[in-house]
């Protein structure tokens, strides 16, 4: 059996110093001068000040390579390498250095045809674990035809998963309804979780050796059921691991044990999408146009780049403003999808918009 200290996650999940608490603040954003003289926005306060550099290696992209629909998934590896999961072409993961390098592109076994006979990506979810001296990406697909996959980090396929072998796990997938899953979670032990967060609503455990252990929610709004978990972490920031889950739809966060009993449940979220965790912090990227910072406490330290009258812009025209890069304002976010931190504490974040969007949020405070 692994250790926790065996396993890596896909946000460089180091345990590093601990981070004090700040005082709950209100929306602020400020300007910084950098020494070209240019200005760059920051969010955040005091020690959680972040400067924000939006479409972060877009400019090294090559010729034909896009983003396309969407930017969803970020990842980084132990190198630092950052892993982008998108709906454009070729493949369905770009590569790029810690600078901002486009390094390569994976991920083709994620790609469809669509009714115009072009191929698109469909890349969604991406986790990547290390597992004895090699490092892996399990990645979650945005289509109902694909398959939850797990590769190297050269895009080697290991195993795929489709909702056949999924039914031989189990009973939770009847045959009128959808498997598509959002997100992938690693356990200390060397296990991990699967979310079906835009099919059955269920989460399901996997063992080290890929065997099924159980399924935990199901939909509903009680406690211990789900609308949409769209994303899930390992949480063991007060030393005891616990499964945390983003609970999108029903705007709150969820907590259970390692043998899957419900714990507690935070509401106060606008549509939460995906966590990490970095020393006592506790990263969740919230669709409706922030980022929001909870300590150890699991109380709000900050919500980044919160702004209900932009709130308000980004969410009229059935989210319109997804389509309308012109009218994006430096500082502001407009649907955050997927955050991780770097081994710095920095902030990596990809929004669910056209064209894509990456933006990195460099720790200044």
């Amino acid at each position: 059996m692994k250790s926790p200290k065996d396993i890596l996650s896909r946000r460089s999940f180091l345990k590093s110093t601990a981070v004090a608490s700040a005082a709950v603040a209100g929306p602020f954003i400020l300007n910084a001068t950098d020494k070209s003289g240019s200005k760059r926005p920051r969010v955040g306060r005091g020690e959680h000040t972040y400067e924000v550099y939006h479409d972060w290696g877009m400019d090294s992209l090559p010729n034909n390579h896009s983003y396309g629909g969407a930017s969803h998934g970020i990842s980084v590896d132990a190198d630092g390498l950052v892993y982008v999961t998108h709906h454009g072409n070729p493949g369905s993961i770009f590569v790029f250095d810690p600078d901002g390098k486009f390094i390569k592109s994976l991920g083709n076994i994620h790609q469809i045809k669509g009714q115009d006979g072009k191929s698109a990506a469909k890349g969604h979810g991406i986790d990547i674990r290390k597992e004895g001296n090699r490092e892996f990406a399990y990645l979650s697909p945005n289509d109902s035809s694909l398959f939850f996959t797990k590769v190297t980090l050269e895009g080697e396929i290991v195993w795929k998963k489709g909702r056949e072998e999924m039914d031989e796990a189990s009973d939770k997938l009847g045959r009128n309804v959808i498997f598509r899953p959002t997100n992938a979670s690693f356990r200390p032990d060397g296990g991990y979780y699967l979310g079906d967060g835009y099919g059955s609503n269920w989460i399901f455990e996997y063992d080290k050796n890929d065997r099924f252990v159980r399924a935990i929610g199901g939909k509903g709004n009680a406690d211990g059921q789900f609308a949409t978990p769209h994303g899930q972490w390992l949480d063991d920031r007060d030393g005891t691991p616990k499964l945390v889950v983003a609970d999108r739809a029903n705007k709150r966060l969820q907590w259970f044990d390692m043998e899957g009993k419900h714990l507690k449940t935070i509401d106060g979220f606008l549509f939460p999408a995906d966590i990490d965790v970095q020393g006592d912090l506790m990263l969740v990227p919230d669709l409706h146009a922030r980022i929001t910072l909870l300590n150890l406490q699991n109380e709000v330290i900050a919500h980044l780049g919160d702004d209900e009258a932009w709130r308000a812009k980004v969410l009229e025209g059935n989210f319109s403003m997804r389509k309308k890069r012109n009218l994006w304002e430096p500082g502001k976010f407009v649907h955050p999808h997927d955050a991780c931190f770097d081994a710095n504490g920095n902030i990596f974040l990809a929004e669910w918009v056209m064209t894509g969007r990456v933006s990195k949020l460099v720790k200044v405070g």
